[in-house]
């Protein structure tokens, strides 16, 4: 996949989530498979810019490049501005935000509250396409609620303005993260326009993303919350992808390091008060079906130093170690048969190509 003069070194892209994909998260995934990565949410409003929240989203030092940042806003000159502003510093990818769901963003009539004004999306996107000289992206849902699906239109709006590839989360803006996933939507969306389509939405297990990726036709696939606390899935659907087979988990002894390693870049990019903070959900996410976790959860949303936070990681994996060489998740082998099932209900259950063409 290419997006502009970029060449993506392979199909896996991180989920642009906000408080999670900061700078750390991005650089750890990158490591463990995925060939890109997109920032946090920046808003376009001038007056949050000297925040200490948006000073970090806007630090892409030794980020490994292509450098793609997300904007947020629902003004064209403002986005214009914002897109030119993350250029300056550093940004190689504009993306825009069309897709989140969350109230107090469509409250202001940004994310996915644009779906419900095409002139408006068009402005937009012309706007920032002209504003800077790097490839401009953009992430979209399939439309506002069930009855007014327009993602096949957006698509075209946004290909003849100019953006160079294109996600979409197969789900409405009022369907939030919930019920089924439209792949035949994407699927729509993806013979509709010539530009790279990503596909996103409940991709949480190799066989899954192999089966999207086939069923879709899209260029590749955007992993969100599945990657949290378990990075390596990006290497394990790459090698399943690749090879066919599944990689074992990790070892106790890897896992510990990557952690390890991860804290110690979170605590440098935040400082350390923050960064025990910040930290406790990504440990959370870490430990969620190990045993033991619910005990270490605990003990790290007490913990209030890094040194204290990093002796209870350590105490954890030499329990852990004394269980078994690997990783053992409680849920894995119910979670790959729960998304295989799913995966087939998704279908049954979506709207078919016409009536996505339709919208």
């Amino acid at each position: 996949m290419r997006i502009g003069p970029y060449a993506i070194t392979n199909n896996l892209v991180v989920a642009p989530m906000a408080g999670v994909t900061d700078r750390p998260f991005r650089q750890l995934c990158k490591r463990l498979g995925a060939g890109y990565a997109v920032s946090e949410m920046v808003s376009s409003n001038p007056q949050l810019r000297g925040t200490e929240k948006s000073r970090r989203r806007t630090d892409h030092r030794g980020e490994v490049e292509p450098v793609a940042v997300q904007i947020a806003g629902a003004d064209p000159r403002a986005m214009a501005e914002a897109a030119r502003y993350n250029v300056e510093r550093g940004a190689q990818i504009i993306d825009i935000n069309m897709g989140c769901p969350a109230k107090k963003v469509c409250n202001v009539a940004a994310g996915s509250a644009l779906l419900q004004n095409e002139p408006l999306v068009a402005a937009i996107v012309a706007a920032v396409v002209q504003a800077v000289d790097v490839p401009v992206t953009l992430k979209i849902r399939t439309g506002w609620d069930p009855r007014n699906r327009n993602a096949v239109r957006v698509a075209r709006i946004a290909e003849e303005a100019g953006v160079r590839a294109l996600a979409v989360h197969g789900r409405t803006r009022a369907c939030a993260f919930t019920g089924p996933v439209e792949y035949e939507t994407i699927r729509a969306v993806k013979a509709a326009v010539s530009i790279p389509v990503v596909a996103n939405g409940d991709i949480r297990t190799p066989d899954e993303a192999r089966r999207v990726l086939a069923h879709t036709g899209a260029d590749a696939v955007m992993i969100g919350r599945a990657a949290q606390g378990r990075p390596w899935i990006f290497r394990e659907i790459r090698h399943y992808l690749d090879h066919g087979t599944l990689l074992p988990p990790p070892t106790v002894a890897e896992a510990r390091d990557v952690i390890l390693a991860h804290l110690d870049d979170h605590y440098g990019f935040y400082g350390a008060a923050a960064g025990v903070r910040i930290a406790r959900k990504h440990l959370g996410w870490y430990t969620q079906d190990l045993a033991g976790g619910d005990a270490l959860r605990r003990e790290i949303n007490a913990a209030d130093t890094t040194g204290a936070q990093l002796a209870a990681v350590r105490r954890f994996f030499e329990h852990l170690a004394a269980l078994g060489e690997r990783l053992d998740y409680r849920s894995a082998n119910a979670a790959v048969v729960d998304a295989r099932a799913a995966f087939g209900r998704h279908l049954a259950e979506a709207p078919q190509g016409g009536e996505a063409l339709a919208a």
